[in-house]
């Protein structure tokens, strides 16, 4: 009995597997927009609280000319906006996450054609491996290894969560500076324990965003990394 697969039947196999494949690639699409549009959302919503507490702390200081007033109403402002803002920040960090899974996902679905057409791969800009340097490629970066130079230091506050967390630092620093006005301290410690709240958020912010990135889970691990990694 011959064992040979009839060719209609092979290429019915073939139109199949790409349909499935092109399914849930648009499925991923979609699901990155959702992640893009609520990253946009949490940060319009912070903003706006926090403009929002900055007009009604001016309105406040008008009328008592920053005495004790002032002083006690913009302490737990100022905490609510420092609350949200951490928050709005863990999310960020969340969604940036989900979304290099979704790259991820994309890689080996990309991998999945070029097993089925080996011949499209002149055509494909993106990358096929679902490493890092793969994932780092889809997304635009053509020298991984550039990653530990200055430029890409200075890259971090350009992000959405970096910015967030300068803004962040800012009002944690507000929040020491009052707290040291409250116990009248002089301008220069009010100065110190301004910087010391600022630098202190900012410290406390990367070292949790960090250990959020460090958890790598198992369905992140590479089953198609690049040959030469």
């Amino acid at each position: 009995m011959s064992t040979e697969t009839p060719p209609a039947a092979t290429e019915a196999n073939l139109s199949s597997k790409l349909q499935i494949l092109a399914t849930e690639h648009w499925s991923i699409l979609a699901t990155r927009t959702l992640t893009y549009n609520e990253s946009l959302s949490r940060v319009n919503i912070f903003l706006a609280i926090l403009s929002g507490a900055v007009i009604a702390l001016a309105l406040v200081a008008q009328a008592d000319h920053f005495g004790a007033t002032f002083i006690s109403i913009a302490i737990p402002v100022l905490f609510i906006v420092l609350f949200t803002g951490v928050a709005t920040i863990a999310r960020l960090t969340r969604l940036n996450q989900e979304d290099y899974r979704w790259v991820i996902a994309m890689n080996r679905l990309r991998h999945g054609y070029l097993q089925l057409h080996p011949d499209l791969e002149p055509n494909f800009t993106t990358s096929q491996y679902d490493d890092l340097r793969g994932a780092l490629l889809t997304l635009g970066i053509e020298d991984p290894g550039a990653g530990r130079s200055i430029t890409s230091v200075l890259h971090l506050p350009q992000t959405l969560p970096g910015m967030l967390t300068v803004i962040v630092g800012a009002v944690g620093g507000a929040i020491t500076a009052l707290v040291a006005l409250a116990f009248g301290i002089p301008s220069a410690g009010v100065a110190v324990a301004a910087a010391a709240g600022f630098v202190g958020v900012l410290v406390l912010m990367a070292v949790s965003q960090r250990g959020a990135y460090a958890r790598s889970p198992p369905s992140l691990q590479p089953r198609f990394p690049a040959p030469d990694a």
